[in-house]
């Protein structure tokens, strides 16, 4: 083989390796195809409305905007998306350091503990949320006949059908699955702990609650942030258990934003309210997500 030949291949191995654009392009094309082009056609919807009687988008300018303002529905379902994001965020940072101090620990078994937990993860939130509509039944489900045993509710009462409690039938599946995501991020920046303060700590006669308060919480600080802030976004945007397990009621006492959205959109066939509704749930994320990060002081 010539020495031009081989100086060909070589440089067209060079290019092909060493030039960016082959390798992002399909990255590029699926950002496009499903975040760019249908953020930008979401924009576009929302200053139009379908129109049943000439089955066509019809330009609308602001008018789903404004009407946005004045829906007390949507100001509802926002309250309760809060509501439901402080509680499930709350507990399942609470009970997730909790369970990932108790992990934090190289006893024989421990490990296989650890792998059990993202069993919890690979379940579609949609099953969770059948099986836990099978366990709050209140004729043979198993929390409805704990919680009947203590007295704390009636046949009367079911959980998924009082507006009282339905939401917190809901926030159960919730937090079922998502502590061991908490359990896990926490557990790693445990582990990942240098030992030499912890050992002054204990030569100093430190409790193991000073321990805990002065040294791994503010240690642990940015590890918490980041947990928070992933679980934050996604439960902002809640959908799968309370369409399975409510459908939003009893009323509306389980609206989120999400399934309102998706109600507006598919159920009564009003596709630029529904993208309005989606547009400000995506603000109200930025702008929650963009505060949390300066005030965490992490970065994106």
């Amino acid at each position: 083989m010539s020495a031009a030949t081989n100086s060909g291949i070589k440089r067209s191995r060079r290019h092909i390796g060493d030039h960016p654009l082959p390798w992002l392009l399909p990255l590029i094309l699926l950002l496009v195809t499903f975040t760019i082009y249908p953020f930008f056609y979401n924009v576009w919807l929302s200053f139009h409305e379908f129109a049943p009687l000439s089955r066509s988008l019809e330009y609308v300018g602001l008018q789903n905007w404004s009407q946005l303002l004045g829906d007390t529905r949507f100001w509802q379902s926002l309250s309760i998306t809060l509501a439901y994001f402080v509680v499930a965020l709350t507990l399942e940072l609470v009970i997730g350091m909790c369970i990932a101090l108790l992990l934090d620990a190289d006893e024989p078994g421990f490990g296989l503990l650890r792998a059990l937990l993202t069993m919890n993860l690979v379940i579609p939130p949609a099953i969770v949320g059948y099986m836990y509509l099978l366990m709050e039944d209140p004729q043979f489900g198993v929390i409805s006949f704990v919680l009947q045993m203590f007295g704390l509710v009636d046949t009367s009462t079911p959980i998924l059908s009082s507006p009282s409690l339905a939401l917190a039938g809901v926030l159960l599946a919730e937090i079922w699955q998502w502590t061991p995501f908490m359990v896990l991020i926490l557990l790693a920046g445990l582990r990942s702990l240098p030992t030499e303060p912890y050992e002054a700590a204990m030569i100093d006669g430190a409790s193991a609650f000073q321990t805990f308060w002065r040294l791994t919480l503010p240690m642990m600080w940015k590890v918490i942030a980041i947990a928070v802030l992933i679980r934050g976004i996604d439960l902002f945007r809640v959908f799968d258990y309370v369409f399975v397990m409510t459908s939003g009621g009893p009323g509306t006492a389980t609206y989120t934003l999400s399934y309102y959205s998706w109600q507006q959109t598919f159920s009564f066939i009003k596709w630029g309210y529904g993208a309005t509704l989606s547009l400000v749930t995506l603000i109200i994320v930025l702008v929650v997500a963009n505060i949390f990060v300066k005030f965490a002081k992490v970065r994106w």
